[in-house]
């Protein structure tokens, strides 16, 4: 791997929140750690002790205490904190370290001016909005759905909904309507909150045609509130009340029902991509110590911090992020094109905002490179110390490009996780350097393995992600699956008892990782698993090449296989053979002769999730002959049109 680009600071240990942490256990609990893998190694195996000392340590607040930290140890079906009763409103809207009139969210878009809601509006408005929803009939248990951007009223909207003790779950505006019932016709939400439409870059996007066709596929839902987003000064749909109805004066105190601690909290959804989305159900005692750990131990965030990540409402960076406040962090929202007026923009937002964290995607972190951004030059990232990524592995030249062009002090952290526990399994830590490509370690209390083919745990090797202990934001389930069957199949099928993630991974001797992409889009040639992440660095890192997809076909009579590479072209290019042995010379090279293509071919496009994830394996479906339709839902891809290409070319192949 890469060589160090970043080191702790000689005073790491004074000045960070996962110091304090160390002088709290030496303190309070008579344990001195000598480094970071001699306080991880104990975190995963004193399971009991690490988790209730995070508890305590932030000084979680609940109605009754737990009668024990872990009462059932195995996979599935681990029952953390039984007796303990809260609420993870209270303990988010307690905001540690930060006064009345503190700034605590710093809202920026392109539908309408900036927003700030300092800690005691904050507050406020969630005590109205949740007498608003009592109003409605609201109760612990019932579901309330937001279709809504990244804006304040959706963050006070989950606030308020998780203090009475009901479920919360949002999808973002620019979701198609199918795939919008498709998640909510799952869960039966009672109460719809919708905006009308939103400013993507300069071009409005009107939304009420899609509201309407929501709210006529939903038969569950008693009432709905519009929210005037894009257009403030026009009414709400007949029938429907406005967000000023909802959040309207009331002498109502604001109180939290205390709930159990695996109550559900929100419902987010997988993908999608292939078949229905599933619904991801999540607790709000396992959400709150995994947020508070990550947040503080891990990102170092304080009341000192302004926390940053671009994302939408459909998908979990937006649930990591709005838990910022509960480790006293102010939040920046923003809803709209990054790309808009151009790459720069999200930049000089940091700049504008004070951000002191700045988290985002690893092909944003590409496409900026690409661009040839250079972000200190013309942004004043003095504020800036900690930079994330994640969505996608991180190759060594998108680390390189952060410490080239953004500032050589902040500490990159590159991570990884998932919808299915909210957070990242492996990531960064302030007491450990950063190496050019390489995850710096496993999270606390994540014991996060490498499995090889006959799963055993390998050292220096790729094998399967795979977590052999419990962790409190693991799902409390599927919504649906009372006997638990989907979640097992989900998680479980492959080594019982042990979750199996679906990403390779290889964990190296002082324990940094190397994501290379999801098992289940392996390249298997000959016998030899490869990761397709590493194929993207190299094609990508052409200047003719904007983007690329990797597939491999098995072949049934257990031979190489075909190998294909589709190819997006920067503007006004064509594929010839002089730049597809120009590509395939370049992976030769710089990876092996096996991970040269059989074919390469130039498509206008890659399928891409909403939150930018290549789709290889509806790709791949599609290129064994399953109807687009089948392969793929369209509505959880950003540009569903691009399918075609590959449907088209999958049928000329077999006429051929």
């Amino acid at each position: 791997m890469g060589d160090v680009l970043w080191t702790p600071p000689a005073d790491v240990l004074d000045r960070s929140r996962i110091g304090g942490y160390l002088r709290w256990l030496r303190e309070h609990r008579g344990l001195d750690f000598a480094d970071y893998d001699a306080l991880w190694r104990w975190s995963v195996t004193d399971l009991d002790g690490f988790w209730r000392s995070i508890w305590d340590h932030f000084e979680v607040v609940a109605h009754t205490p737990p009668t024990a930290t872990l009462a059932e140890r195995g996979m599935p079906g681990a029952r953390w904190f039984p007796g303990a009763t809260l609420n993870y409103a209270e303990n988010v809207l307690r905001m540690p370290g930060r006064a009345d009139d503190d700034p605590v969210v710093i809202a920026h878009g392109q539908t309408r001016a900036p927003v700030t809601l300092t800690a005691g509006e904050l507050r406020e408005q969630v005590r109205r909005v949740s007498a608003g929803l009592r109003r409605l009939g609201v109760t612990a248990g019932d579901r309330v759905a937001a279709y809504a951007p990244n804006i304040p009223e959706t963050y006070v909207l989950l606030l308020a909904t998780a203090s009475l003790g009901a479920i919360f779950s949002s999808c973002a505006p620019e979701f198609g309507s199918r795939s919008v019932t498709d998640r909510w016709q799952q869960t039966e939400p009672t109460v719809l909150v919708a905006v009308d439409g939103y400013r993507y870059g300069d071009k409005p996007v009107d939304r009420r045609a899609e509201v309407a066709a929501i709210r006529a596929a939903l038969p569950s839902v008693r009432h709905t509130v519009s929210i005037g987003y894009l257009d403030p000064a026009g009414p709400p749909p007949e029938g429907a009340l406005s967000w000023a109805d909802l959040a309207a004066p009331t002498a109502e105190p604001l109180t939290f029902t205390p709930v159990p601690f695996d109550h559900p909290l929100y419902v987010l959804y997988s993908s999608g991509t292939t078949g229905l989305p599933k619904p991801i159900v999540h607790g709000h005692g396992g959400i709150l110590l995994e947020h508070l750990k990550m947040l503080a131990l891990h990102h170092d965030l304080g009341p000192a911090d302004r926390f940053f990540w671009f994302t939408t409402t459909g998908w979990m960076m937006w649930n990591f992020l709005v838990s910022g406040p509960a480790v006293g962090a102010t939040i920046v929202l923003f809803d709209g094109n990054p790309g808009h007026p151009d790459l720069g923009g999200l930049w000089r937002l940091a700049a504008e905002t004070g951000t002191t964290y700045f988290g985002t995607s690893a092909p944003f972190l590409l496409a900026c490179r690409k661009a040839g951004l250079v972000p200190r030059d013309f942004a004043d990232l003095s504020a800036l110390r900690g930079v994330g990524s994640t969505g996608a592995p991180l190759p060594v030249e998108g680390f390189r490009w952060v410490y080239e062009t953004v500032g050589d002090q902040v500490q990159l952290q590159s991570l990884s996780g998932g919808t299915d526990v909210c957070t990242g399994f492996v990531g960064g830590v302030p007491l450990l350097p950063v190496y050019a490509g390489e995850i710096a370690c496993r999270a606390l209390g994540a014991k996060v393995e490498a499995r090889s083919a006959d799963g055993t745990p390998v050292i220096g090797e790729l094998g399967e992600l795979v977590i052999t202990e419990p962790m409190p934001s693991m799902p409390v389930g599927f919504w649906n699956d009372p006997d638990g069957t989907r979640y097992s199949e989900a998680y479980f099928d492959v080594y019982p008892g042990v979750w199996r993630h679906g990403d390779w991974i290889t964990i190296n001797e002082r324990g940094g990782c190397v994501i290379t992409g999801r098992s289940d889009a392996t390249l298997n040639r000959g016998g030899v698993r490869l990761g397709t992440a590493e194929f993207y660095s190299v094609v990508e890192g052409l200047d003719e090449v904007v983007d690329s997809v990797v597939v491999h076909l098995e072949d049934d009579e257990g031979g190489a296989g075909e190998l294909l590479l589709f190819v997006v072209l920067a503007e006004g290019l064509q594929l010839d053979d002089a730049l597809r042995a120009k590509i395939s010379r370049e992976l030769r090279t710089a990876l092996s002769p096996r991970h040269v293509p059989d074919e390469i071919h130039q498509v206008r496009a890659v399928p891409r999730t909403l939150s930018a994830k290549k789709l290889e394996v509806p790709v791949k479906k599609i290129l064994t002959g399953v109807p687009v339709d089948r392969a793929a839902a369209k509505g959880a891809l950003a540009n569903p049109e691009s399918l075609n290409a590959f449907a088209t070319f999958a049928q000329s192949r077999t006429q051929a």
